[in-house]
């Protein structure tokens, strides 16, 4: 069998997405002390970061900081790999299972990685402009958070419509290519090209998917509390999917 018939990607529908759901959360539960250890520490980076925009008045950012999240979260997937492989293997689940999700996918992931890193500086640096100019430097609590009060309402449109056009080429680039450099099952091109071809060629199911995650992601970061239990869960879920589409 040829490479390029080998990651010819399966069709998938909502009711794929919603068996997927459903396999993610009950890895979650089996594995739930080391993916939750592991989705904490983003968790603590994240209330980090929101505490300190927040305690210097740029709430409106605190939305376009929670999208940016997005943007760098597919490279995480590596350590819910390793902690999935280890619980297949039966070995245990902890921070050495979670490390060999990444020693054992490809190099190519740490290229992604850059890519992921790119994305994420244009669209923080592009929120930053918007903001300065249609917000400007007085501070904006959170009592005072009003969508239409100076200018915030134009940022968080004008930062969302950026922001999507950045998600959405990130999104086809390392949907399904990700997964695939984790289980070394082909070459960096070859991974992002079977990734694009899965999107599109699932174009609907794919934007329910994408927008499932982008919902829950961005909630559970506003409300941070949930993001040590939706990121385990969306991650296993998503490796759930990618074996359906890609098995």
């Amino acid at each position: 069998m040829s490479m390029n018939a080998y990651l010819q990607p399966r069709r998938f529908t909502p009711a794929d997405i919603r068996s997927a759901l459903f396999s993610g959360w009950q890895l979650t539960r089996q594995t739930w002390r080391a993916s939750l250890i592991y989705g904490g520490f983003f968790t603590l980076i994240g209330a980090l970061i929101l505490g300190l925009l927040l305690a210097h008045g740029f709430g409106p950012f605190v939305i376009a900081a929670a999208g940016a999240f997005m943007l760098v979260g597919p490279v995480i997937l590596a350590g819910f790999f390793g902690i999935a492989r280890a619980h297949e293997r039966g070995q245990p689940t902890g921070p050495a299972s979670v490390w060999a999700g990444f020693t054992e996918a490809s190099s190519a992931i740490w290229v992604i990685s850059l890519v992921c890193a790119l994305l994420f500086m244009i669209f923080i640096t592009d929120a930053a402009i918007l903001y300065s100019y249609m917000v400007g430097g007085t501070p904006v609590w959170l009592n005072e958070f009003e969508t239409l009060h100076i200018g915030v309402g134009h940022f968080l449109l004008w930062g969302s419509v950026s922001g999507f056009a950045i998600a959405f080429m990130l999104y086809c680039v390392s949907a399904f290519s990700i997964p695939l450099l984790c289980e070394r099952r082909c070459s960096m091109v070859s991974a992002i090209v079977a990734s694009v071809r899965a999107v599109f060629g699932n174009f609907h199911a794919a934007l329910a998917w994408a927008l499932l995650l982008a919902v829950c992601g961005i909630g559970s970061i506003l409300l941070l509390p949930l993001l040590p239990v939706t990121l385990p869960w969306l991650s296993h879920a998503s490796r759930a999917l990618y074996r359906h589409v890609f098995p």
